[in-house]
């Protein structure tokens, strides 16, 4: 069976989320990457790795991220999600498979591509990783190229300017307090009463 049957693209893996230096760049695609910092120290390290993995570049970018199998949400490779935008009667479901994830000690993330359905056609790559004095970045890859059938190809031109809004709200997801997280809430705290006077 073609590993690639079910994406809209290949090569599957092009945005090597495991390779510090990106030099793919196939033909056809738009090709984007930049990298921002995130945070400093083992704590961000470690709930910045957490975070990527259980997609909060996404859902913390207005996005929700459902399995479509009914596992877990974290990414793992071959799983195949549905990400969805939007609300009310304007919604878009995009069908995404994860095509690799990458977790060592200095750098963790993972690539997902575009399964047929997808508004466009092409990957992305979320990786979060660690400079040796301690900065913690967040790095965004993406191919990006019309989807090769359906309704939504005509309106790429829309949707590339869609696409950049949505990038600069990815680039901020891991690093701005202000933006809630989609993922279930833990239990509030109840604060302390005041001393009484």
């Amino acid at each position: 069976m073609d590993e690639n049957a079910d994406l809209t693209y290949a090569p599957r893996g092009a945005t090597a989320p495991q390779d510090p230096d990106w030099t793919v760049s196939p033909q056809g695609f738009r090709r984007f990457e930049t990298t921002v910092p995130i945070g400093r120290g083992e704590d961000a390290w470690n709930s910045a790795g957490k975070a990527v993995l259980r997609w909060e570049v996404k859902r913390r970018s207005g996005f929700t991220v459902a399995p479509a199998d009914g596992g877990v949400i974290d990414a793992r490779e071959r799983g195949r999600y549905t990400v969805t935008a939007g609300r009310g009667r304007c919604v878009v479901r995009e069908p995404v498979e994860v095509v690799a994830v990458v977790e060592t000690g200095n750098r963790c993330g993972f690539a997902y591509g575009t399964r047929r359905g997808h508004p466009v056609s092409g990957e992305e790559a979320f990786i979060v990783h660690r400079e040796d004095d301690g900065r913690v970045l967040l790095t965004l890859r993406s191919l990006t190229r019309a989807a090769p059938a359906g309704p939504w190809r005509p309106l790429f031109p829309v949707l590339l300017l869609a696409q950049l809004h949505v990038r600069s709200r990815y680039l901020r997801a891991l690093r701005d307090p202000g933006v809630r997280s989609t993922a279930p809430r833990s239990p509030s705290r109840t604060p302390p009463a005041p001393p009484a006077s």
